[in-house]
């Protein structure tokens, strides 16, 4: 795997000799765009490794820690697509994985009975304990030299752009 620091030098590179050729090429931002992509690769590369030793894709990690992270430890299949970014046909098959190996369990809803509801099972939530803490160091230590504030600055950030992103979003769909 190459260096995000060679990678990153040759983006530098490239972007400045863009630059030279269309002068309004918006360049920091273009870098950013560029950084956010390479750094957020690196990031599921190094994490999925560790969820791929259990058998799980990302999408299927999300589902479990959506599940997981919920107060009754219920969602819906839509919202479930919606957190995880997965189509319905890709949620199913998902959620077919996931009920084959006791990780959860999926019928309907006691309110309305039209209503699927997705539930995590004991054995997911043990499994998911067994299986985060592990992950715990290497994401500890990719923020290693980031103090307090760097953090919240960065959430912070990221989270400007996600409303930006969202925006665009809207005013594309009207």
């Amino acid at each position: 795997m190459a260096r995000l620091d060679n990678c990153i030098a040759m983006m530098d590179e490239g972007i400045g000799r863009m630059h030279e050729v269309i002068p309004h090429l918006p360049v920091e931002q273009v870098t950013l765009c560029r950084l956010l992509v390479m750094v957020s690769a690196r990031l599921d590369d190094g994490l999925g490794e560790q969820i791929r030793q259990h058998q799980l894709n990302h999408s299927e990690f999300l589902t479990l820690m959506m599940l997981y992270s919920r107060p009754d430890g219920s969602s819906t299949p839509g919202e479930l697509c919606e957190f995880t970014s997965q189509g319905s046909t890709n949620m199913t098959r998902i959620g077919n994985a996931l009920v084959q190996r006791g990780l959860i369990s999926r019928g309907a809803s006691a309110e309305d009975r039209r209503r699927v509801l997705i539930r995590i099972t004991a054995a997911g939530r043990r499994f998911v304990q067994k299986l985060l803490p592990p992950m715990f160091p290497r994401v500890e230590a990719m923020f290693a030299g980031f103090s307090a504030t760097d953090r919240r600055q960065l959430s912070r950030l990221l989270r400007k752009l996600a409303r930006n992103l969202d925006q665009l979003d809207a005013d594309d769909a009207s």
